[in-house]
């Protein structure tokens, strides 16, 4: 199906126009079960949420799917910029809050200095003649195509939290769990990954930008999968494996297997929104989600257990399980192009099972959870009509994997499968070492916070600068009627009095001038005589003094 409708007619690709075709039809399937899903376990977790909530989630989904099946530029970034606005508002729900409202701004301020490459990327394909249609843009000429997938490239790395904009994944932890579990799975962060799939054509057009969001994706996979293990917080651990599994997202999409990259992408929805929805249960249950506070907490929850238990399997990739196909799918479309990208992804993918080990050891763990950590008031217990959303969840976990193209071979699969398992089994036997240097991402939470703060900085002077101008203009504002009442009294007192006194004057002597016309003859014979004399006595006088 396809819609369309006109916007910019005199501009080629200016028209909004919709679309599902095979990249997009599994992703929008995706995006509305997980949405519907986590929706409902929000509703059934006891919890009460303001409106403001379930209608940014809506907006938030319908943006994700104009994102989805935009064909064109316009569209597009109409979803894009309203999927921004609604991920601030939604990580900064208690807006009451300072922790959750400056992580949604490090949130919106990172992603919105990348989109900006979306702006840059539509000036330049007008530029290079190819116009607004997403599936032209490689038909830019000259320079005109090395900016244009430059720009893409760069806001599709930000939304999906790729390095090096992998930090504000991290603060997005402070929105609810709800709000984690659609914008870290199906919704947002996805987005980037399948922005840069759409414009897979484009990518492999100029030589280098495919293969960059190769090894961008490889590196992230490798570097946020070192950061999960050191996490020590259930939701970090899960947010920096995010960033990680949409990596293969992006390798996949430098490699040009957008089937493959679509798999990944829907298979990990499903399992991590679950995951995030599982953390959000334990949060309200028990009160933290510091991985010490959580030691035998699957044990106490069972059923919850048991579904957190199969996403966290299909995160290691584990075999039967969906991410054991999508993955290798992936690795084996990189080994066509690079053995080396290959073997990276593989190590990626080995991180992801360090890291889920590492969280079912602890969940799992017979051992005393460690007070402390505490965030809220623990109910001690999880809703069982909440189970029943989680369950389809996991249900997907589970059997996702069928829609991998099946490019990797038996060997290949073999070899993930045993490897795996391997190193779940050893995470869960022993604490595996975890990188201190990861611990803080990479120390990419600095150096956001830095820029975040020079930002505030210069808003701040901005603002101090502003309010100085508003004061000068008040106090002349204030000033010029003052001025003008003096400037009124003095040109009353000097130019107006003489103005006036002339005026008076002049009717004075208009009064008396009119005073001699009475209209009778012999007044006038006798004004004649009067002014004779008068004229005669002045020259008689005049003679005398000579």
């Amino acid at each position: 199906p396809a819609a369309g409708w006109a916007f910019l007619p005199r501009v080629d690709g200016g028209g909004a126009r919709l679309a599902v075709d095979d990249l997009a039809a599994p992703v929008l399937a995706a995006v509305g079960a997980v949405a519907a899903l986590v929706l409902l376990a929000a509703a059934l977790g006891g919890e009460s949420w303001p409106a403001r909530f379930w209608g940014l989630m809506l907006v938030f989904t319908g943006s994700v799917t104009l994102t989805v099946t935009a064909t064109t530029l316009p569209v597009l970034l109409l979803g894009w910029e309203v999927m921004g606005a609604c991920s601030y508002a939604l990580i900064g729900l208690r807006w009451a809050q300072r922790v959750p409202v400056a992580a949604g701004a490090s949130a919106f301020l990172t992603t919105r200095t990348t989109d900006l490459g979306l702006y840059a990327a539509g000036g330049a394909a007008l530029a290079g003649g190819a116009g607004w249609s997403l599936d032209r843009l490689p038909t830019a000429t000259g320079p005109w195509l090395h900016l244009a997938a430059a720009g893409v490239l760069v806001a599709a790395l930000g939304k999906a939290a790729q390095l090096p904009f992998s930090a504000w994944l991290s603060r997005a932890m402070e929105g609810p769990a709800p709000v984690s579990a659609l914008l870290h799975s199906a919704a947002m962060v996805a987005m980037g990954g399948y922005l840069l799939l759409r414009t897979a054509p484009l990518l492999a057009a100029t030589g280098w930008a495919g293969p960059t969001a190769a090894w961008v994706g490889a590196a992230t996979t490798v570097g946020l999968g070192a950061v999960a293990v050191a996490q020590t917080d259930l939701k970090q651990l899960l947010a920096a494996s995010t960033a990680a599994q949409l990596g293969f997202v992006v390798l996949a999409a430098g490699v040009s297997a957008a089937a493959a990259g679509s798999a990944q992408l829907v298979a990990h929805a499903a399992v991590k929104s679950g995951l995030f929805l599982a953390a959000g249960a334990w949060l309200t249950a028990v009160g933290s989600k510091q991985l010490p506070a959580l030691r035998g907490v699957a044990r106490r929850f069972r059923p919850l257990g048991g579904l957190a238990t199969a996403g966290l399997l299909a995160l290691a990739g584990v075999p039967p399980l969906s991410l054991w196909l999508t993955k290798d799918s992936v690795l084996a479309a990189a080994g066509e192009q690079s053995v080396p990208l290959q073997v990276v992804g593989l190590a990626g993918a080995l991180l992801s099972a360090a890291y889920a080990g590492t969280a079912l050891r602890v969940l799992w763990s017979r051992e005393e959870p460690t007070p402390g950590g505490d965030e809220q008031t623990p109910t001690g217990r999880v809703p069982g009509a909440q189970l029943a959303p989680l369950g389809l969840l996991a249900g997907g976990a589970v059997v996702l994997g069928v829609l991998a193209p099946g490019t990797a071979g038996p060997g290949e699969l073999g070899l993930s499968a045993v490897l795996a398992v391997a190193v779940v089994l050893l995470a869960v036997r022993r604490p595996l070492p975890a990188p201190r240097w990861a611990a803080r991402w990479l120390f990419l939470q600095n150096a956001s916070d830095g820029v975040v703060a020079g930002l505030g900085r210069a808003v701040a002077g901005a603002a101090r600068a502003e309010a100085l101008l508003v004061r000068a203009v008040g106090g002349l504002a204030a000033g010029v009627p003052r001025l003008a009442s003096a400037a009124a009294a003095a040109d009353d007192r000097g130019p107006g009095a003489a103005v006036r006194a002339v005026t008076a004057g002049t009717r004075s002597l208009g009064v008396l001038a009119r005073r001699p016309q009475t209209g009778l003859a012999h007044q006038y014979y006798a004004q004649v005589v009067t002014a004779l004399a008068v004229l005669v006595a002045a020259v008689l006088l005049t003679i005398v003094v000579r």
